[in-house]
């Protein structure tokens, strides 16, 4: 992809719309139509199916979808929009590489819409980031301002629809393009012709009021009850109904002191990033697997792949040591582990290194993770 992140970080991430032209030469298609409408149709894939109606209303339709939605969408114009299809089609999962200069941490998933002429879910914002990357067929998109929690809507159960949206730039996108919207401006994207399919690359934020709230309720799981504010030195009032300055220090230490060890929120907020949004793809073994089995099947060689559905990740915390974040679970690490762990968080597949069956660490660690089916080891053919 013809792409400079630094100039883009610099100058677009987070600040500005980019729109880039024909990014893939010779782009491909990851996905048919009549695949992404069979992932709609499956068990635990979220799905949707947005229509305009004849009173220009908006109608949706929460999956597992049937053969018979489909049918039922008349002429009116109509979306399906499928999530977390990186998770189920490794094609769709390698359009994520080329945006591997943000963190994997901050990435959501890949979206893909299907759309029938004058298609779309209507103008609307978000607040993550998202890469709009053209498929298949035309869309129109057009652009407002930046929205915010004060932003009218319309009236909808399920739809955040805004009440008055005034574009202020307008592209159509041709298979191959990209379009990169921040966080909070308004859009609207509309199909120009039949089979318009879109991949949404969203990159998900954690809020303030989230981060505040887990934090505070982990903390709250960890302290002691008997653990209660206290006055030994405590001397005559003058105003019994006056709440002293240094007793509002104390009460005041008592909080910051039990939230603010680092440390410790690291360890949780690792965690809390690589929990997985949607459910793992059940890679576990029916018969958990010994770290031997293990170690045999390493010195056979071949792949060691991850679950598409797990989220890894690490914090470092010395030269040489590292807690590795896996599907929520933390792993200390160090040494010839941690350079393992770093590798496992950096490829989603790793050609087996047979010295790793001489880590019994190496060998534990992969135990674990395959138990859990976060791994699993494969043949390279």
């Amino acid at each position: 992809m013809d792409f400079d992140p630094v100039t883009f970080l610099r100058d677009h991430w987070q600040k500005s719309p980019r729109l880039i032209r024909n990014a893939w030469p010779g782009w491909v298609n990851p996905l048919t139509p009549d695949e992404l409408a069979g992932l709609a149709c499956e068990e635990g894939v979220e799905s949707r199916l947005v229509r305009r109606t004849a009173s220009r209303s908006w109608d949706l339709t929460d999956g597992p979808l049937s053969n018979a939605h489909f049918a039922e969408v008349g002429a009116v114009p109509w979306t399906l929009l499928v999530q977390a299809v990186d998770h189920h089609v490794p094609d769709v999962a390698a359009l994520l590489e080329p945006f591997r200069f943000i963190p994997n941490w901050r990435i959501d998933d890949v979206m893909v819409s299907y759309a029938s002429d004058g298609g779309g879910v209507g103008p609307h914002f978000d607040q993550y980031d998202v890469f709009l990357i053209q498929g298949l067929g035309r869309r129109r998109w057009r652009v407002g301002a930046r929205c915010d929690e004060r932003t009218p809507l319309l009236p909808h159960d399920s739809l955040r629809l805004l009440a008055d949206f005034q574009p202020s730039e307008e592209w159509v996108l041709e298979p191959g393009d990209i379009l990169y919207l921040p966080p909070g401006f308004a859009h609207d994207g509309i199909a120009v012709g039949e089979d318009c399919m879109t991949y949404s690359i969203g990159f998900r934020a954690p809020s303030r009021a989230e981060l505040v709230t887990g934090w505070a309720d982990h903390v709250i799981d960890l302290l002691d009850d008997d653990d209660r504010y206290c006055d030994p030195e405590l001397e005559p009032v003058v105003n019994p109904g006056e709440i002293a300055q240094e007793a509002l220090d104390k009460l005041h230490h008592m909080v910051t002191e039990a939230l603010a060890n680092r440390e410790s929120f690291a360890r949780w907020a690792g965690a809390l990033v690589t929990t997985p949004k949607y459910d793992l793809i059940d890679w576990a073994p029916e018969d958990a697997v010994a770290p031997q089995e293990i170690e045999d099947e390493l010195v056979a060689g071949g792949l060691l792949e991850r679950n598409p559905a797990s989220r890894f990740g690490f914090i470092r915390s010395g030269p040489e040591t590292l807690t590795l974040f896996v599907d929520g679970g933390a792993h200390d690490c160090n040494g010839a582990v941690a350079l393992f762990a770093e590798q496992l968080c950096d490829h989603a597949s790793l050609s087996i290194d047979t010295a790793w069956a001489g880590s019994p660490q190496i060998v534990d660690l992969i135990c674990e993770l395959a138990n859990s089916g976060s791994v699993a080891i494969t043949s390279e053919d």
